[in-house]
């Protein structure tokens, strides 16, 4: 197969096909020509990936200290979020709050992990909240990252788009979640798709952006797996299942799927691009499943913020109270733990 890649602003104009130094954000994807026969080719069996996906809980379960471990792994992989219709100032401040400090400090104190200094990957939050929450994470590293792009419908011209995605960029924020218009899969418009998705990337400049697809409006896991291929050869960093307002979210065999196309994108090209399940995933058990099947079909450096999130707003409260359990052997109740 051959690849040409696409020149983009501030990006590396080759692929890095060296193995990435672990735990440390490899060279971004210079994105690269549309490869409508690469498009083609793409089949997914469902019903062998239900089958593959079925098997994740089941296989591979952590307990005790391992368990604690791998749910205060899950805090650093996580996109603290809230994108509801009655956001306010005030709720974006508190949630801020919490990622500064997302543990009881008695959790903490009875882990024993202080000097881990453990926090979420980033906030993110409406585009209109981004200079809110610029300010209220002043001093963290936590990196503020805005839904754009008319979040979560797509439906806008794409002059207002881009216009939205340049004014959260100068309000601070350093990621752009973006969303496709699901109707350019629905009719096989592929170019259209990437040419979008290449203009949203030039818009972002240093900040790194996420194609969010909306699975489950797509149809079929072939739509699902060629969308994530074209989002991928226009420069996405990540890609990412749904918006979370969709009936149907982020599940494992959609996001089998998804990662098994990124294993192929990096086989092909050498480079490594991101996955961020979202929708759906509150308890830490479905954390863990998730965490498991990164581990199982991508390798554990994929298990870093800069290749794998979680979007996810109740998630935190379940994963502290598991904490509590492992050190109290009893259950908190949620209202001990409020995120917002």
């Amino acid at each position: 197969m051959s690849l040409r890649v696409v020149d983009t602003p501030a990006v590396p104009a080759k692929p890095v096909k060296a193995e990435p130094e672990r735990h440390a954000p490899p060279a971004r994807n210079p994105g690269f020509a549309l490869d409508l026969d690469w498009v083609g080719r793409i089949h997914m069996n469902r019903s062998a990936l239900e089958r593959r996906a079925a098997t994740i809980g089941t296989r591979r379960t952590v307990k005790k200290d391992w368990q604690a471990a791998w749910l205060l792994k899950a805090i650093t992989l996580m996109d603290l979020t809230t994108l509801n219709s009655d956001d306010t100032p005030g709720r974006v401040e508190r949630l801020c709050a919490k990622a500064r400090h997302p543990l009881t400090q008695e959790i903490v104190d009875g882990l024993g992990v202080a000097e881990l200094n453990i926090q979420p990957a980033a906030v993110c939050v409406y585009h209109a909240f981004v200079p809110t929450a610029v300010r209220a994470l002043e001093g963290t590293g936590i990196p503020v990252a805005a839904v754009s792009t008319a979040f979560p419908h797509g439906l806008a011209p794409v002059d207002t788009k881009i216009r939205e995605i340049e004014e959260s960029v100068a309000a601070g924020a350093r990621e752009i979640d973006i969303v496709i218009e699901r109707q350019m899969v629905l009719n096989g418009d592929w170019q259209a798709l990437y040419d979008q998705i290449r203009a949203f990337r030039a818009a972002c400049g240093e900040a790194h952006i996420k194609t969010i697809l909306g699975t489950g409006e797509l149809a079929t896991l072939n739509n699902v797996a060629k969308a994530s291929l074209v989002c991928m050869l226009a420069g996405a960093d990540f890609i990412k299942t749904s918006t979370g307002k969709e009936k149907v979210n982020a599940n494992l065999p959609t996001s089998l799927a998804m990662i098994r196309m990124i294993r192929w994108f990096a086989e092909e090209t050498g480079v490594e691009i991101g996955y961020k399940p979202a929708g759906g995933i509150s308890s830490a058990k479905t954390a863990l499943d998730y965490m498991a099947l990164m581990k199982e079909e991508l390798g554990t450096h994929w298990l870093e913020p800069h290749l794998f999130r979680f979007g996810a707003s109740s998630l935190l409260t379940d994963i502290e109270r598991q904490l509590e359990h492992n050190l109290t052997g009893h259950y908190a109740a949620d209202y001990r733990m409020p995120m917002v």
